[in-house]
């Protein structure tokens, strides 16, 4: 048990250092107006570490000229925090703050039986913002215990207009000089990736693969209790250097020694959880066949190579592919979207985007198609899923180069990714 007196000095500490984000130069994110301060329901933010969950809530927060209270579960002094004592936490949090009606619960997951704490604050009518970065722990306690209480807001890295906006490189300018300055920055970020401490953290692999390390630990082998952590790791560690990659658990389990495939799948699905991993499903109407034969990418490209012992980090073309994936993903959230990936015998196409049942989309990804053999893959990827899904918005991504082609009665546009992205307007 943490007595008060020590909590008090752990908020009191903690609430000096969110006043601290008034100092620094932040980002303006497009999900900040998902955050609703005036819903009755807790607004819940969720996302794989670092991605920027706090200051977006901080941010939300304070356009909405709120008076709220601050606590941090991910501070090593409240690790061993147990539900009964969060009413002491609120009691500690009037003394700092005086009266106050938003409460923000910084990676509330971290204290078993949260949701209990959280539910009766609502009841009280005040308004809850929290964070998180497990999916299964906030989403399946949400679904349980707040029954319809709550609005999740998935949050990812930043996205290159996010990151040009850091960098200070203007989007709009449509001069010789603009376009260059665009296309240097999409390199830099196709490498580096958007973890926003990235842009001043000098040593990218050190924090990435101490990232890596902390989800690993904490949020899996800790959570759900890994009995052969090293083997776990170990098998982590390959998913992340083989994405984009569609996964055969049988395979997986029989190169690992894993006794049973079933290991292989919650692996994977805690990887998804901690939002390491994104599994994209394969395009059918059948469901049984949708269940089958996911293709996993990174959440970042910064985890494709900022790690040891990673060797994705020079294959340009699997790094271009997760960063319009992840753009996708950003969007398709945003708009009520989803996402698959075609794949028959005769082909296969990247990408086909679904509204309401409905292909309103295909893309494909390749980032240079100068060579003949490559653009005719590419172009009979896209045609594939014309015929398959009766789709005639057909796009494929590259690199750098602009176009527009006629093929077997299909108008296919070509448009690198840096352009395509900044102009989805997120």
């Amino acid at each position: 048990m943490i007595d008060k007196r020590t909590l008090e000095q752990i908020l009191t500490d903690q609430r000096i250092e969110i006043k601290e984000r008034s100092r620094e130069k932040l980002c303006g994110r497009e999900e900040e107006c998902l955050v609703d301060v005036t819903s009755t329901q807790a607004q819940v933010v969720i996302g794989v570490r670092r991605s920027g969950k706090s200051t977006l809530c901080y941010q939300a927060l304070q356009r909405g000229k709120t008076n709220y209270a601050y606590v941090d579960f991910d501070d090593e002094r409240l690790a061993k925090m147990q539900s009964e004592q969060l009413n002491d936490v609120l009691e500690v949090l009037y003394k700092i703050y005086g009266d106050f009606s938003y409460l923000f619960l910084d990676e509330i997951q971290n204290v078993d039986g949260w949701h209990l704490f959280v539910n009766r604050m609502l009841r009280m009518k005040m308004h809850v913002v929290i964070t998180g970065s497990n999916a299964k722990l906030l989403s399946g306690e949400l679904a349980t215990h707040l029954s319809g209480r709550s609005k999740e807001i998935p949050l990812f890295p930043f996205s290159f207009k996010e990151y040009c906006m850091m960098k200070q490189v203007d989007t709009a300018i449509k001069t010789t000089k603009g376009e260059a300055f665009r296309r240097a920055a999409f390199d830099v970020y196709m490498q580096q990736g958007g973890f926003p401490e990235l842009l001043v953290n000098k040593d990218h692999k050190s924090y990435v693969k101490n990232l890596v390390d902390n989800i690993l630990t904490r949020d899996i082998e800790q959570r759900y209790k890994i009995q052969y952590k090293a083997a776990f790791k170990t098998f982590a560690q390959h998913l992340l250097n083989s994405a984009p990659a569609i996964v055969a658990v049988p395979d997986l389990a029989k190169t690992f020694n894993f006794k049973s495939e079933h290991t292989v799948r919650n692996y994977i699905d805690y990887l998804k959880q901690a939002y390491m991993l994104i599994g994209v499903q394969k395009f059918s109407k059948k469901s049984k066949v949708r269940q089958t034969g996911e293709k996993i990418y990174t959440v970042d490209v910064a985890m494709m190579n900022q790690r040891d012992n990673a060797f994705a980090g020079e294959n340009l073309g699997h790094r271009l592919e997760t960063v319009v994936l992840v753009h996708l993903m950003r969007k398709c959230r945003l708009e009520g979207f989803d996402v698959y990936y075609l794949n028959e015998r005769s082909g296969e196409c990247d990408f086909v985007v679904c509204k309401n049942n409905r292909v309103v989309q295909a893309i494909q990804v390749s980032y240079d198609i100068s060579v003949d053999k490559t653009r005719k893959r590419e172009i009979g990827g896209l045609l594939l899923a014309a015929r398959q899904t009766n789709c005639n918005n057909l796009l494929l991504l590259t690199d750098h180069e602009y176009g527009e082609v006629e093929e077997a009665g299909h108008s296919i546009k070509i448009q690198p990714v840096y352009d395509w992205s900044l102009e989805l307007g997120i």
